[in-house]
């Protein structure tokens, strides 16, 4: 059984479906510790919900300290396999990057390369899709590497897009469309 670790900035949606498929068991894997560099994370509930571990690590926390040491330290303290990304607002630093290659996930709201790299996340991609009247759209589930959105591919599902397709439409479904492909892509690692 893989551990999982997740590291998440808000809701953690991602975190939901991964939980959820562990607890009945479509996925041979158990979530084994959340990290959030935000304290008000809705993550963190869930995860205390949960009974899952959790810390919450920034400046505020650790004052002048190597934040991406200290949470490459917890993941190891749990012996984490996997890390995922789920929202995470932060660059994964250096110390994470050389202590999991090709074992750090995420999942991108978009089709990449098209729509990815500093501040294409959430509705900024979707506006950005419907501005340059694109006909699909997608998910991409990929591992990270130094450069945001460039790392190696592990699953890419695509939807096309109405005639009338608007932002909160169209993040509607990836939202659906991103579920699946996690789930899917995670089976295929695990």
């Amino acid at each position: 059984m893989k551990k999982i670790g997740i590291l998440s900035s808000h809701n953690g949606s991602g975190f939901e479906y991964i939980q959820k498929a562990c607890e009945d068991k479509s996925l041979d894997a158990k979530v084994v510790v959340v990290i959030s560099n935000n304290s008000n994370a809705k993550v963190l509930e869930k995860a205390a919900s949960f009974n899952i571990a959790n810390f919450v690590v920034n400046s505020k926390t650790y004052e002048n300290e190597n934040l991406d040491l200290i949470i490459t330290n917890i993941l190891k303290d749990y012996d984490c396999d996997i890390i995922f990304l789920s929202g995470y607002m932060k660059k994964i630093g250096k110390e994470i990057l050389n202590a999991y290659e090709k074992r750090i996930i995420n999942t991108h709201p978009a089709l990449l390369p098209k729509f990815g790299g500093k501040g294409m996340y959430g509705r900024n991609v979707h506006e950005a899709v419907i501005k340059a009247k694109e006909n699909s759209s997608g998910v991409t589930l990929h591992y990270i590497d130094e450069n945001y959105d460039e790392g190696e591919y592990i699953l890419q599902k695509s939807i096309k897009l109405s005639n009338d397709e608007s932002v909160d439409s169209l993040e509607k479904k990836i939202k659906q469309l991103e579920k699946q492909t996690i789930l899917e892509g995670l089976k295929t690692i695990i």
